[in-house]
């Protein structure tokens, strides 16, 4: 008995190990972010520093708006709507750009501490820093998709990458609603010098 080589096992034998990839470099680096949060929860205890809260609300309110333009991204190139899938990315990525400012070119300004004062102003900055340094992966990843949509590279029954972008921007929201809290909300506030 021999085997045969279908060229479409071969191909959805390629998108299992694609897939497979994906999830575990998700992991990986859930384990990079959660050691980080640990290193939050030893590091300062039941204290947080003391953060500008409407600007953490708005930056954390632009993130999960476009997780859900993602969502309707990923849709609308599973169903073919070409169109909708352009915009919905189009979209996630100025949100991404959003956070972005938000965080490094705002956020970062306002501070009054550096990474250089104390285990807070450390923890915080490798925080914001690395959850930013994701998202601007992210936001890369996006004009990729963009792009390659706006050349019409995807449709419904091939378009691994914007599955892939998807997981990836969605997993990234996720590791903010965990940072958010743990920098903004939970603790006393103490201001650093």
């Amino acid at each position: 008995m021999t085997i045969s080589s279908n060229p479409l096992t071969a191909a959805q034998q390629k998108l299992v190990n694609n897939r497979l990839g994906l999830w575990l470099f998700i992991l990986s680096d859930a384990f990079m972010f959660g050691g980080i949060l640990v290193a939050r929860i030893y590091l300062l205890g039941e204290t947080r520093p003391h953060l500008e809260q409407t600007t953490g609300f708005i930056i954390t309110a632009i993130l999960l708006v476009s997780s859900f333009f993602m969502n309707r991204a990923e849709t609308s190139i599973a169903f073919g709507d070409r169109r909708g899938f352009l915009i919905s990315t189009a979209l996630t990525l100025l949100l991404g750009l959003g956070f972005l400012i938000g965080v490094v070119g705002f956020e970062w300004r306002i501070t009054p501490f550096g990474p250089g004062d104390g285990a807070p102003g450390a923890i915080f900055y490798l925080m914001t820093g690395m959850h930013a340094f994701h998202v601007l992966t992210g936001v890369i990843f996006l004009a990729v998709i963009l792009r390659n949509g706006l050349m019409g590279h995807y449709s419904a029954d091939e378009h691994w990458a914007v599955e892939a972008c998807a997981n990836y921007w969605h997993f990234v929201d996720i590791v903010w609603q965990f940072f958010y809290p743990a920098l903004y909300l939970v603790g006393v506030a103490v201001a650093l010098p």
